[in-house]
């Protein structure tokens, strides 16, 4: 009989159900899928499921719970298995997709998809997904509304100003896209209010804020997205994987002499955090004379002004990481050195957080 070195539940997470797949992997490095099923996405249906994986899976040997990031659909599952002491795994659905092209499997269902995430969870080593601490959840979600806030506030202006140029102008829209802007102000102000509240309210928190909030260019709000975005830099191990994670880093296409495509970033990563970077590293080379000279020796080494803004995003984001890490106020020669110092060693290089 084959000795079963590792066990894995592929969870293929819907709305309103979960489709599930478990598999073995052997000694001899063979995989083997034994058993589906498919439970409701509900407490109930949670707890339904383990008592099926308990009577299916072999006792002796632990279980990985491994899904993919959807959307809020999965948060409730992974938060109840984090709970109950199991090791979770969540992958980016890209990497899922980018897998799921290399197997010969012609059709495309939720069965399928939860056995391609088994074999996934089975043939690769997977960071376990920790549960965010309520303080982070909840910088991340009054940043994310705030941003929410902040496009609905422009879609209506945008309205207003269409209205207003009419040849002749409905009075009463106006008059409601007027009182819909001042609300969303209110409730915008409201948001700012509730996030420096609880900045303040946790004295390490403060201390984490402030500084990052040294960096040039970095407020409060910035500040705020990021720890929310990362949960406190948890699970980050160096600043290759935090770019990756903000999908700030590079992707290139050569091969021989014939293909050579631009560099770019590849967007694969989290938007949220991508976005809060944008306007900081604008004031920053505005402001700043370092970060001025950066970005015009780049913009004069390849001409694009976006390429260079870009450069300064990252650059910022890891330098956030730095003075977090070393719990220091922002010091141009000291943090820039050990920037620069960390980028030329091979070995701060990382997997790319999930």
């Amino acid at each position: 009989m084959k000795t079963i070195v590792k066990q894995v539940l592929g969870v293929d997470v819907a709305q309103k159900e979960l489709v599930v797949c478990l598999g073995y992997r052997y000694a001899d490095l063979d995989i083997e899928l034994t058993a589906s099923g498919q439970f409701p996405n509900t407490p109930k249906g949670f707890h339904s499921l383990i008592t099926w994986v308990k009577r299916i899976s072999k006792a002796e040997v632990s279980i990985d719970f491994v899904m993919e990031a959807t959307g809020v659909y999965h948060e409730k599952f992974a938060v109840f298995l984090v709970d109950k002491g199991y090791k979770v795994c969540i992958v980016l659905p890209n990497k899922i997709s980018s897998y799921f092209r290399t197997l010969d499997v012609k059709t495309i269902t939720d069965k399928t998809s939860s056995q391609t995430i088994a074999t996934f969870g089975l043939e690769r080593k997977l960071d376990s997904w920790v549960k965010p601490q309520a303080i982070y959840k909840n910088l991340r979600q009054l940043t994310r509304e705030r941003d929410q806030l902040i496009q609905e506030r422009t879609m209506i202006k945008n309205q207003l100003h269409a209205e207003r140029a009419e040849a002749d102008p409905n009075v009463s829209s106006i008059r409601r896209a007027e009182k819909r802007l001042e609300l969303l102000k209110r409730q915008e102000k409201e948001v700012i209010r509730q996030i420096a509240e609880l900045i303040a309210y946790d004295e390490k928190l403060k201390s984490d804020t402030d500084r990052i909030c040294s960096i040039p260019g970095i407020g409060l709000i910035t500040a705020a997205t990021i720890l929310g975005e990362t949960n406190g830099f948890n699970l980050i191990r160096n600043k290759k994987q935090l770019t990756s994670y903000a999908g700030l880093d590079i992707r290139e296409k050569q091969s021989g002499t014939s293909v050579k495509g631009k560099p770019s970033i590849s967007k694969r990563g989290n938007k949220h955090l991508r976005k809060a970077m944008h306007l900081p590293a604008l004031a920053a080379i505005r402001h700043n004379p370092r970060y001025k000279g950066i970005f015009a020796r780049l913009v004069s080494k390849h001409g694009i002004k976006m390429k260079a803004a870009v450069a300064v995003q990252r650059k910022l984001l890891e330098l956030a990481y730095i003075v977090f890490k070393n719990k220091s106020i922002y010091d141009s020669q000291k943090n820039e050195g050990q920037l620069l110092e960390t980028s030329c060693h091979p070995s701060q290089a990382g997997s790319t957080a999930a």
